[in-house]
């Protein structure tokens, strides 16, 4: 049995962030890729929808540039021949400030001949940003 491409990209996507290198990440994405982040554009600028591997590459840059991955566990996943999903739970320092963060994601994704060629990513984008401004967002209680 083959390593699905869930696992290599996982490595790959690992190493652009972390060691800013991207080599072996764009072998992995499609040319035509549909990703997208759904979560808080005016706070995260990398996050929203992007087409094409240039425009993805350039968003992966962007992350390396504000983030750093210190570790990341898959609390459950599912995987078919060619997609994937998975929730996520990663810890991070946020470049800017010096700031750990951790942050819970959940993702889904297809690939085409071991390529990835579509990526959703849902963001608990609550959380995030509470941790993000340092304390806690107060909202009326409802019921």
């Amino acid at each position: 049995m083959t390593e699905h491409s869930l696992w290599r990209f996982s490595r790959a996507f690992h190493r652009a962030i972390n060691e800013r290198q991207r080599e072996d990440l764009e072998a992995l994405i499609d040319d035509e890729i549909d990703w997208a982040i759904y979560g808080p554009i005016d706070m995260f600028p990398f996050f929203g929808a992007r087409h094409g591997k240039a425009a993805v590459l350039e968003v992966i840059r962007q992350i390396a540039d504000n983030v750093r991955v210190h570790r990341f566990d898959r609390e459950s996943i599912m995987l078919g021949a060619e997609t994937a999903a998975s929730m996520l739970r990663f810890s991070l320092t946020m470049l800017d400030a010096n700031k750990p963060v951790s942050l819970r994601v959940a993702h889904f994704a297809q690939f085409r001949a071991g390529r990835l060629a579509r990526l959703r990513v849902l963001v608990d984008t609550f959380d995030l940003v509470e941790q993000a401004l340092g304390h806690p967002i107060h909202l009326p209680r409802i019921a």
